[in-house]
């Protein structure tokens, strides 16, 4: 068999079922995979975010805290050097790294990145660091896009289409899906008359953490423009973050906008159930595959910092883009919510897609790069 090694220098939580669905794919297909991970470093083990797999490789990193970043090396086990293909992050601060993509030189071993090909939050885009992961995008020999995105900027790169796979990178729907379908009509509107929001009032849902990528003053300017059109308008609000305290003086002042706190599972598919459009004018990540699960039209703006699953986003049809003005945006939300036609068009769109960003979908792909790669 082809032996296969993916190294995450941490194993998140929400990527476990990937890596068991995965490695049930690979083996199908006459493909050992390994999976190597560390742990979080000192900063980032307050977020309790970490999974366990029991036949996964454990390793221990070492952690370099320089300014406000943490480099770190992660070890390579002796007994999975025989590997015919090795899959890394595309993170410039993972130094063990560079030692791989050199052995590139007199290696049989190929080489895999996993990433979104730059750093779509950089503070300075066209910097040394981003020049230098650009300079490093081409020295692989495969890459595991997360999106079209991705895709794109590989390709204005020079990188071969031939080499890439698209993953669409997505998370477990399946229990988020089962939970939004676990509440009745009765019961989302008995939950929306708790908060004092009319049966058939336009909703509008912000979820995620709560920082200033969020463009959250935006949020709110803008929906104090909505209610002035549509009184009966009501935003719900969940998530916490460092912007937290201006979110409460916001509501303090609001009694249609409702901070709900961090809510996960049953409880946050209630109030997804009751929203017709995710208002997120700021960064967009995985949190657009939920909204399409509830069938909720993705409202953000052009020039946010958006992470690469914004390309899920087909304006006008599961979702809009906007200018980034309180103005421009409240009118593109209201756009949509006076128009029950429309409304309703987009809401099935965006439930239809929920069906394509799987993690069913995102394994099948994985492993069919995987095989491509190793057997190229």
């Amino acid at each position: 068999m082809k032996k296969v090694v993916i190294f995450q220098y941490r194993l998140l939580h929400y990527r476990t079922k990937l890596f068991e669905l995965l490695k049930r794919a690979c083996e199908a297909k006459g493909v050992q995979l390994e999976l190597v991970h560390g742990q979080a470093s000192r900063r980032e083990s307050v977020k309790k975010d970490e999974g366990v797999l029991p036949w996964a490789h454990t390793v221990i990193n070492r952690f370099w805290e320089v300014g406000p970043r943490d480099l770190v090396w992660q070890p390579y086990p002796a007994h999975l050097e025989d590997a015919d293909l090795v899959v890394v992050m595309q993170e410039s601060r993972i130094l063990s790294n560079y030692p791989l993509l050199l052995s590139r030189l007199w290696s049989k071993r190929k080489v895999g990145y996993w990433g979104h090909g730059k750093n779509f939050q950089s503070d300075a885009p066209t910097g040394l660091r981003e020049q230098w992961k650009n300079f490093l995008i081409r020295r692989v020999d495969w890459w595991f896009a997360y999106t079209d995105m991705t895709v794109d900027i590989l390709a204005k790169a020079g990188y071969p289409s031939s080499q890439i796979t698209c993953l669409d990178n997505a998370i477990d729907t399946s229990s988020f899906k089962a939970d939004l379908a676990s509440w009745s009509t009765a019961e989302v509107l008995a939950a929306k008359q708790q908060l004092d929001i009319a049966g058939n009032a336009p909703v509008g849902v912000f979820c995620g953490s709560l920082y200033p990528d969020k463009k959250l003053g935006l949020l709110v300017a803008a929906a104090d423009l909505i209610r002035q059109r549509m009184p009966e308008f009501a935003l719900v609000v969940i998530g916490d973050g460092p912007s937290m305290p201006e979110m409460r003086d916001a509501a303090a002042t609001r009694p249609w906008m409702h901070l709900m706190g961090v809510r996960k599972g049953r409880e946050k598919a209630l109030y997804f159930r009751m929203g017709d459009v995710m208002l997120n004018p700021g960064l967009v990540g995985l949190h657009i595959v939920d909204a399409f699960c509830a069938g909720m039209v993705m409202m953000t703006t052009r020039t946010a910092r958006h992470s690469p699953e914004v390309a899920y986003l087909r304006d006008g049809e599961n979702g809009v883009y906007s200018d980034d003005t309180p103005e421009a945006y409240s009118q593109a939300v209201l756009n949509v919510i006076q128009d029950k036609a429309r409304l309703g068009r987009m809401k099935a769109s965006a439930l239809a897609d929920s069906e394509h960003y799987t993690l069913e979908h995102m394994v099948e792909r994985f492993a069919d790069g995987i095989e491509a790669a190793v057997n190229g």
